[in-house]
């Protein structure tokens, strides 16, 4: 059984003047929902052996603040191909994990994350029909895979356990609030 834990960066700020994509900061309610889904993933005892997530400056600071809510250091392993990876990229990072590690975190972007919950959760339901709908800065997916090896996930169905927005910890930060 492998578990990938998949959680999108925080709400940036787009009112902030830099030159790159890449290096745009997290506003102040990006940084209020890391916290929040960095509280929710302590007091659900939701432990990973690994983390592997996009360099890209909201990413970063999205995981700082999330381990802030945690309370541990989130130490990933930084991969350049994760920063607004497709499916098919996102699906090669998760094959290449360690198979030591039973529970993974992946950090990135949209629209990867959606598609690789909606590509590999075949089954219907209420979470899933959410994803569908929308997947949210800071929202955190929690897939399990009735697999032995990190390199059968691209070939395997996940169940959708929990889908959780930073609204449905504090509606303070949803999208009207």
């Amino acid at each position: 059984m492998k578990t990938l834990l998949v959680l999108r960066h925080a709400k940036s700020g787009w009112d902030d003047p830099v030159a790159r994509d890449f290096d745009r900061p997290l506003n102040p309610k990006g940084q209020r929902a890391a916290v929040a889904m960095g509280r929710y993933l302590r007091d659900q005892g939701l432990r990973f052996d690994h983390a592997i997530a996009s360099p890209a400056v909201r990413v970063e600071e999205t995981l700082a603040q999330v381990a802030n809510g945690y309370g541990e250091t989130i130490a990933p392993a930084w991969d350049k191909r994760l920063y607004l990876a497709s499916l098919g990229t996102l699906l090669d990072a998760i094959e290449a994990l360690p198979d030591t590690a039973d529970v993974v975190l992946l950090s990135g972007h949209n629209p990867g994350l959606e598609e690789l919950v909606l590509d590999r959760v075949s089954a219907p339901g209420p979470l899933r029909d959410a994803v569908e709908q929308k997947y949210p800065t800071a929202t955190l997916a929690e897939l399990r895979f009735d697999i032995a090896h990190w390199a059968e996930a691209s070939r395997a169905d996940a169940e959708l356990v929990r889908f959780v927005r930073p609204r449905d910890l504090d509606p303070s930060l949803g999208p009207d609030a």
